[in-house]
């Protein structure tokens, strides 16, 4: 398990910051994820963007389903603030 799915272990509404693209249409896609340690995490591909709630943590906003690695996971906008699920030991 890499360091990426040990985060995403046990959810958590955390917010991160997020590197991002702005076009010109008004469209934003996230291109890297900088976790709460520091650690910087390439965004390899975003698989979906729709408006969606998290329901395990609370919020709502857009919902990116994005790919870093090997890993799959959901970061929302919410607003104008990034937030990921995320695990925590049990």
């Amino acid at each position: 398990m890499d360091t990426l799915e040990k985060l995403l272990e046990n959810e958590l509404k955390v917010y991160v910051d997020v590197l991002e693209d702005r076009l010109k249409d008004g469209t934003i896609l996230p291109r890297a994820i900088t976790w709460e340690d520091g650690a910087t995490y390439t965004i390899d591909q975003i698989m979906d963007r729709r408006k969606a709630a998290s329901l395990k943590c609370g919020g709502a906003g857009l919902r990116y389903q994005v790919r870093i690695g090997e890993t799959i996971t959901y970061m929302w906008l919410e607003e104008d603030r990034w937030f990921v699920k995320r695990r925590t030991a049990a």
